[in-house]
């Protein structure tokens, strides 16, 4: 199965300084998909520039034309179905149904508290995240939603004329565990995973390889009891989390070395972050677009 190769822009430099220029380049490269984290701020960017996902997605949708976009994640930590439903039927209208929601159960940075809220636990995080996967489901496919949860509610909330893509735009469900993978396997079009966290410090890439391969057989043994082909589910790896760290962008044949290892695992989609001077994600500008343009030809 050929592997797609899709770049994830942080939303920290103005339109007009940079932002716009690189969602054009990223369509230029022939990217698959470019995604933004949905984050009100996020990790060292916290005190510096960063804007909002779905006007970046918005702009970005204006002015490219195949290029897929997408978010990496969405969570409910500052999001809720109904509003969020209205906002991604219009960014699927104005892209043209080139629209990806790579969705998540959020964490415990700055935006558990943004609101003004105390964090969520683990499990109050996947308890919402279990209401708000099927509600978004239904808002996004039915014209009008009552609906009444622990977490969430919605009277007669009307979704008119629904997504450009049928029956909706795909889900990118990100989950290791056995609640989420179970939303991935029942909604997802797509299922996402950064590795395991516990071996970004002191793991190594055949350890990392390994987890992985955990994950896709848990992933499997989740569509089995839903009755459904794990096959169906497009395998995504957003890198730069796994012990590998940014080293497969220091040069075309290691990132086909990376590529092809976790190709062999089943992932049908990675995503590499674009650079970022002086950050975690930096990487020679040269090297990434070489890896853009010719990597994906080596990879079948």
């Amino acid at each position: 199965m050929s592997l797609r190769l899709s770049t994830v822009i942080l939303p920290y430099r103005r339109w007009s300084e940079g932002g716009r220029a690189a969602w054009t380049r990223a369509e230029e490269l022939g990217f698959h998909t470019a995604y933004t984290y949905d984050h009100l701020s996020w990790r060292t960017f916290r005190d510096g520039p960063w804007f909002g996902a779905i006007p970046t997605l918005t702009a970005a949708a204006t002015v490219t034309d195949r290029l897929r976009l997408g978010t990496l994640v969405t969570s409910p930590n500052f999001r809720h179905p109904v509003t969020l439903a209205k906002e991604l039927i219009s960014l699927d209208d104005i892209s043209g149904g080139r629209v990806t929601l790579g969705i998540g159960a959020g964490g415990t940075g700055f935006d558990a508290t943004a609101l003004g809220q105390e964090p969520w636990t683990a499990r109050e995080r996947a308890d919402r995240f279990a209401e708000f996967v099927p509600l978004l489901d239904r808002l996004l496919t039915e014209d009008s939603v009552t609906y009444e949860g622990a977490f969430y509610s919605a009277h007669e909330a009307r979704d008119i004329p629904g997504c450009v893509q049928r029956p909706r735009l795909p889900f990118a469900i990100a989950a290791t565990g056995p609640r989420g993978l179970k939303l991935a396997a029942r909604h997802g079009q797509a299922w996402v995973t950064t590795g395991d966290p516990k071996l970004y410090e002191n793991g190594t890439p055949e350890q990392s390889v390994e987890a992985l391969r955990g994950q896709l057989g848990r992933l499997g043994e989740a569509c089995a009891a839903t009755g459904r082909d794990a096959s169906e589910l497009e395998k995504v790896l957003l890198t730069g989390f796994t012990p590998d760290r940014a080293r497969p962008l220091e040069s075309l044949d290691a990132f086909v070395d990376f590529a092809g290892r976790h190709q062999e695992l089943g992932f049908t989609e990675l995503v590499i972050h674009w650079p970022i001077p002086d950050s975690d994600f930096a990487a020679e500008q040269k090297v990434f677009e070489q890896i853009a343009m010719e990597a994906p030809a080596q990879l079948g």
